[in-house]
This record gives structure tokens, C-alpha cells and sequence, in this order.
């Protein structure tokens, strides 16, 4: 039996058939009424988001089709279906990792996470709706001291992720909090 890579998972194609796919190479089509509300990279992420559930959350190596679309479903009706007042522009706070990494000039273990943890808990004292951490491609590649990403890129940027996650749920109201990483 061949390994598969540990960013694949097997699609059970409902015929019998089973296809590899990567995050990367996973597409939703939208059809009729609901095309026009979502934007084609806010579908993408919500697939990937979906995507990384299954592989890396649930530690499954396969899943059907009709399995991811209705978790796919369930994620995008979660943004339709509920009723959402216009958040207020402080109600939405970014900061950007690629000037996070400047500041933290190459020492990426040493300084780059203990800034990071201080940006969060400045952000939270401002009781945000939503965290938005932005620039995490070039803040990797930056940290990283490459031009072109590479595995060790994805392993940080996994390591990222992770790190703002664990973050955020030892905080004490996490509750309403939404954290967005891209």
C-alpha cells in the first residue's frame, strides 16, 4: 500500500471510484441563487477550512463527496442563514504578520512568537468581534528567509495557526470571538 502525502485525503467518489485531492486542488462550483452570495475565494477558503477539518482535526484519511458537501453546506449556510447585523469597523480589528515578522527581524522561535502573543492580547483588550491576522504567506516566506515555499514554509505556517489558536481559547471570553488567519 502506498502512504499517501499527509496534505491528501481520498474522495469516495460514490461509484466505487476513490481520488487523492489536495486542499489545493479541491473546487466547489455554486449553482443558481447561492452563486451570487459568496465570492469565489471566500468559497475556497470555507473549502480549505473544511478540508483541514477532516484531515487534520478528525485525522481522516478519506471522506465521500456527499460527506464534505454537506459539512461544505453547513459552513456556508452558517453565513447566510443566520441573521447578521453590519458589524462596526471596531468591531473588526487586523493586524498584519508580515510587519509582525519585520519587527521581529530573523529570530523567528525567539521573537517572533512572544510578538505575536502580545499583538493578540493588545487586539483582545479592544473586545473585537473578529481578529483578523492577515499576511501569513509572506510572513512565512519572510520568517523563513525563502523566496519560493517549501515544506518547511507549510510547517510553519501549520505551527502559526496553531499557535493563535491555542491563544485564543485560554482566553477568558472567546466565546464571540471569530479568528481569521490568511
Amino acid at each position: 500500500m502506498i502512504a499517501l502525502a499527509s496534505d491528501v485525503l481520498v474522495f469516495d467518489m460514490g461509484d466505487g471510484e476513490r481520488v487523492p485531492f489536495s486542499a489545493e486542488m479541491i473546487s466547489v462550483e455554486l449553482m443558481g441563487s447561492v452563486a451570487n452570495m459568496f465570492d469565489v475565494e471566500f468559497v475556497r477558503h470555507a473549502s480549505h477550512a473544511v478540508f483541514h477539518y477532516f484531515r487534520n482535526e478528525l485525522g481522516r484519511d478519506s471522506v465521500s463527496v456527499s460527506e464534505f458537501a454537506e459539512a461544505l453546506e453547513k459552513v456556508l449556510r452558517g453565513f447566510v442563514l443566520a441573521p447578521r447585523a453590519k458589524l462596526a469597523p471596531e468591531s473588526i480589528l487586523e493586524s498584519d504578520l508580515c510587519r509582525l515578522a519585520c519587527e521581529s527581524g530573523k529570530g523567528c522561535e525567539l521573537f517572533f512568537f512572544p510578538r505575536l502573543r502580545k499583538e493578540l492580547k493588545d487586539q483582545l483588550l479592544q473586545s473585537p468581534k473578529i481578529l483578523h491576522f492577515r499576511g501569513l504567506r509572506g510572513c512565512v516566506k519572510q520568517l523563513v528567509g525563502v523566496r519560493r515555499w517549501n515544506p518547511k514554509c507549510e510547517a510553519l505556517k501549520e505551527q502559526i495557526v496553531e499557535y493563535l489558536r491555542q491563544c485564543v481559547t485560554i482566553q477568558p471570553r472567546k466565546d464571540d470571538l471569530a479568528l481569521v488567519v490568511d
